[in-house]
């Protein structure tokens, strides 16, 4: 298989996020099939799916007279996948590509033989395949197939399902690609590729995302529709918690379900933060249910204030929803650099010291001397939230009180979103009030797990018998036993109790 060296150097783990403080979705997928220079398609797809990972990326293409192709880079899709040198290189009709943020494996440090696409040759031809998620038992699996004479080629818990694929004695790829899959416990979806198909398949709880589109004659699998958008391809349907696809440019999708039915309970944080506000989830705008999060926000933590403003960018859709509902202005106290990426000089200590105001700087003209409500999608650690805190008032702000548009994050996640341990969680140590006491605000509030659930279109709020989200990181209810942290001592919310 062709794959040209890289001379791109690794960049900085975190460029969009100087302090660490924001919960951070591991990867995103795309793939395509029957189309003219699916390489160009992949690079525009994994442009607009960057947001879900911003430290590497890579694609596979295949194409009958060179084969299999790849390349694999440090960075951001539009430094590296952008050109035609590259892109050439790249020939053919079918391909997939991912772009990462690392969690499982050498977290924050991610290596070039970590990124993705992975590749394996059978007997019956090459695939390649691409993951968004996390395998809760890659620890488990990962020292069985060692023992058994596989030889692992990176850190990604994803390469497990290579070996198993390679194990497998499944007549096809897709058969094996199967039986592979049945053997991994947590959250994935999955995209695939041989010389002719393009596979993929999401986990039967339905955890990560996966859409499937219409591009002319020729097929998309994608994490979200806003990278259906940007090719200019037609959006099918999602694919079903528990199904696998099958597709050929000749047969078209080939459907079935694999797995033991189960209910879904498809990733609440998507609608809060990780998909992009452009894209729809379950039929419904992300940016709409963002408003009607913010809105549920001001019924349940009112508070008098001149003006609301967002944390940008990920807090203005609620922040919104908080204006429209409380009939208090809405104003862009807070301005975020659009330009904010690689530093533009070597980050020494004062660089680094500098942090939140590297990206965003406060309108001081329309925040001197206003009572001031900030909208922020989380707190995670605290870190950012106290920075900006910091900005407001030291812009004259009259007082500044938080208003989150998740509840409390309270618990880690363990199926493919970077989180901090439990005890750097600032939620986990601390109430409400004591948030209050440290952040050194007027007020913090938090929308309920019942509030978000009605802003999500749950109308009774959350069936804590029977959830209907995956909603860990807020309750602690963990619906994948999380194999491999149990083994290493971590405590689940029952335990800690």
């Amino acid at each position: 298989m062709r794959q040209p060296q890289s001379p791109c150097k690794s960049l900085p783990s975190h460029p969009f996020d100087p302090d660490g403080d924001k919960l951070r979705e591991e990867c995103g997928v795309f793939g395509v099939v029957g189309v003219s220079e699916a390489s160009n398609f992949l690079a525009l797809g994994l442009h607009a799916l960057q947001h879900r990972g911003q430290e590497a990326g890579g694609i596979v293409t295949y194409d009958p007279t060179t084969g299999f192709n790849q390349a694999r880079r440090m960075g951001l899709v539009r430094d590296t996948f952008t050109s035609a040198e590259i892109l050439a290189t790249l020939p053919g009709e079918i391909g997939i590509g991912h772009v990462r943020y690392s969690t499982a494996g050498s977290k924050g440090q991610t290596a070039i033989r970590d990124v993705q696409p992975f590749f394996g040759e059978f007997s019956m031809g090459g695939a390649a395949i691409a993951h968004n998620g996390n395998i809760t038992n890659a620890v488990a699996l990962r020292r069985e197939l060692i023992e058994r004479g596989s030889i692992f080629q990176s850190s990604s818990d994803s390469e497990c399902i290579i070996h198993l694929m390679a194990r497998s004695m499944g007549r096809t790829i897709p058969d094996r690609m199967e039986e592979a899959l049945r053997k991994v416990e947590g959250a994935f979806s999955v995209v695939a590729m041989t010389r002719t198909k393009l596979m993929g398949c999401r986990d039967a709880l339905g955890v990560r995302p996966l859409v499937l589109g219409r591009l002319g004659e020729g097929w998309v699998l994608a994490s979200e529709t806003c990278a259906l958008d940007i090719v200019g391809a037609e959006f099918e349907r999602e694919i079903e918690p528990g199904e696998m696809v099958v597709i050929s440019a000749e047969g078209g999708v080939q459907s079935h379900f694999p797995f033991r039915p189960r209910k879904s309970r498809f990733c609440i944080f998507e609608h809060v933060y990780f998909s992009r506000p452009d894209s729809s989830l379950g039929g419904r705008s992300v940016y709409e249910t963002r408003e009607a999060i913010g809105r549920e926000l001001a019924k349940e933590a009112p508070v008098e204030a001149d003006l609301v403003c967002p944390v940008p960018d990920s807090g203005t859709p609620a922040a919104i929803g908080y204006s429209l509902e409380s009939g208090i202005p809405f104003a862009m106290g807070i301005v975020r650099n659009q330009y904010m990426g690689r530093t533009f000089i070597e980050p020494s200590e004062q660089i680094r010291n500098m942090g939140v105001r590297l990206k965003l700087n406060v309108n001081r003209a329309l925040i001197r001397g206003k009572r001031v409500i900030l909208v922020d999608d989380s707190v995670v650690r605290g870190t950012t939230s106290q920075k900006i805190k910091e900005m407001i008032l030291d812009a004259g702000a009259a007082e500044v009180h938080f208003r989150i548009a998740s509840p409390p994050t309270m618990w880690p996640c363990f199926y493919g979103v970077d989180t901090p341990e439990r005890e750097k969680l600032l939620a986990a140590r601390m109430t409400e009030e004591e948030m209050t006491e440290h952040l050194g605000v007027d007020s913090l509030k938090f929308i309920s797990l019942d509030g978000l659930y009605r802003a999500v279109g749950e109308a009774e709020g959350r069936d804590n018998d029977s959830p209907q989200y995956c909603d860990a990181c807020f309750s602690g209810d963990y619906p994948i036993a999380p194999a491999d942290k149990l083994e290493a001592g971590f405590k689940t919310k029952v335990a800690a109790e």
